[in-house]
């Protein structure tokens, strides 16, 4: 029902997930993070539990290769499911049944793999990975949307598109950023709406938000407050109209 790419910014240790699909609500049932620990993505006939525990046994240590092993003997629906995961350190394993509907596969490579059933053909994965891998001075929000975009242009899912999502984690415990399409005909350009929408205002927010190193965050915001109010007048002054669909109060 769906493909997806799972992967890990060498330079940061950033994990990100994206994943697209003609499935409502892809975004609540396949991804699965947490800073530093790992990142698994599960689909097809999907498992939840293969995300939760997943993520529990990279948080125990154990080798991503031995974890797809584990999963997949305990599960007697193993031949419909599909899943993939990444550690905290870019070691990646991928699991395919050999029920999934066709066109079905993955392919995994350093820091990050990717995972897809009932797509268009083999090309779908191979255009998303050739497009992440070209896009290695980007931003990994903007490489996962790319790498995305160009799988579906060569066919994506086989039976259309509904929905999309892209998560991704920093160093916490929580989502630096998390963005989903959950019915709309054309989830990843809404994706890549709401992302130029978070850089308006959202993501320098983000930055005052409490951390692990930092358990109060940013207390005196007018730093981060004058960041957001440059933009906001640059963006006027050169014409560029906001893309949020938010409404102001009637007066």
């Amino acid at each position: 029902m769906t493909w997806s790419i799972v992967a890990r910014d060498a330079e940061t240790g950033h994990l990100g997930i994206a994943v697209a699909s003609r499935f409502f609500a892809v975004g609540g049932v396949v991804p699965y993070i947490r800073g530093n620990i790992g990142a698994v993505a599960t689909q097809a006939f999907v498992n939840p539990l293969n995300g939760v525990d997943g993520l529990a046994l990279l948080a125990a240590g154990k080798a991503p290769s031995d974890i797809v092993t584990e999963l997949a003997d305990r599960d007697a629906g193993r031949d419909q499911r599909q899943f993939h995961l990444i550690d905290g350190e870019g070691r990646n394993a991928a699991y395919t049944g050999s029920k999934c509907i066709n066109w079905a596969g993955h392919i995994v490579d350093d820091n990050v793999s990717l995972a897809g059933n009932m797509l268009a053909g083999p090309q779908v994965l191979q255009a998303t990975f050739e497009t992440f891998r070209g896009t290695a001075a980007k931003p990994l929000a903007e490489r996962l949307l790319e790498a995305m975009q160009a799988g579906e242009d060569v066919g994506g899912d086989k039976r259309g598109k509904q929905s999309a999502a892209l998560v991704i984690y920093r160093d916490q415990d929580y989502g630096w950023l998390s963005l989903r399409a959950d019915d709309h005909g054309d989830p990843l350009a809404e994706l890549r709406r709401l992302y130029a929408v978070a850089q308006e205002r959202y993501l320098y927010v983000a930055e005052t938000m409490a951390t692990r190193q930092n358990p109060s965050g940013m207390i005196d915001r007018r730093e981060i407050d004058q960041k957001i109010a440059t933009l906001e007048a640059e963006r006027i002054a050169t014409g560029r109209k906001s893309v949020s669909l938010a409404t102001t109060a009637a007066t």
